[in-house]
């Protein structure tokens, strides 16, 4: 009777035994990663030299990383380096990990440069959850929204976070008569759709008074490695300290930080 130590074992050709191979295939896969995400790029015979099995294995093994993403074949040679599949996983994780950590820092240093609340948005249905706020340093200061949903109907953070989707999925997702907050707020949906096309052109949206009577805010949108967006970042203010009309200019000072934020999650501005 075959011990269970022996099934473990490859076979003469280096192949995984039918008993624990999944087991063993799955490290030995891990391992792959591993060795090329530390050398930069590695071949099938440097691979199976360092794991200290036969090419074949290798090669099986490689192949099914290369037909999920997971790991590419550098262009005009035969080394595989990591695939775009890993990048994109990162990606996610980071940006669920790391928005606030990072988003925190680029808050602090537009409040402190504006002197108006700073706030990083993300999107929850047909609500806008502020996930990071910096106060401003003006004399009037905000009430605080961390923490807080608000409608993205009638908030620019929403409005940025909204341009991202499909006409489909915005006659999905809104009533026909959104809300009325104040006098300004967007109540008709085939207004508001239209109005988020032209945010989703020109990378910016404007809020004025249309949430709170005598608030205006700007946002624009923080993206990543994809181009998606996945959060909003924005500026808010009394109407007195923030012109409407002054919405394209602020947007535009706001380029630099939000493409460094962007670029924590591999957003390369292309």
């Amino acid at each position: 009777m075959t011990s269970p130590k022996e099934t473990d074992k490859t076979d003469a050709t280096g192949g995984d035994r039918q008993t624990g191979s999944t087991v063993q295939s799955v490290d030995r896969a891990l391992q792959i990663l591993e060795l090329i995400g530390r050398a930069g790029s590695a071949g099938v015979s440097d691979l199976a030299g360092q794991l200290g099995v036969h090419k074949s294995t290798v090669s099986r093994l490689v192949a099914s990383l290369e037909a999920r993403g997971f790991v590419e074949q550098v262009p005009g040679g035969r080394d595989y380096r990591i695939g775009f599949t890993v990048v994109r996983l990162a990606g996610t994780t980071a940006a669920k990990l790391d928005l606030a950590t990072y988003g925190q820092d680029v808050c602090n240093r537009v409040a402190a440069a504006t002197g108006e609340t700073t706030n990083l948005a993300v999107l929850d249905g047909t609500q806008a959850i502020n996930v990071v706020e910096a106060l401003g340093t003006a004399s009037v200061a905000m009430h605080t929204w961390i923490g807080q949903a608000t409608p993205a109907h009638a908030t620019s953070s929403g409005k940025v976070l909204l341009s991202a989707l499909t006409t489909a999925q915005l006659r999905d997702l809104l009533p026909a008569r959104p809300a009325a907050y104040t006098d300004n707020t967007v109540t008709d949906r085939t207004r508001l759709i239209d109005e988020l096309g032209v945010v989703a052109e020109r990378g910016w949206a404007v809020a004025d008074e249309e949430l709170e009577v005598g608030m205006v805010a700007v946002a624009v949108p923080v993206r990543d490695h994809t181009g998606g967006i996945i959060a909003a970042l924005t500026i808010t203010g009394p109407r007195y300290r923030i012109d409407p009309a002054d919405a394209p200019t602020i947007a535009a000072g706001l380029a630099a930080s939000v493409a460094e934020l962007s670029a924590k999650f591999g957003h390369t501005g292309t």
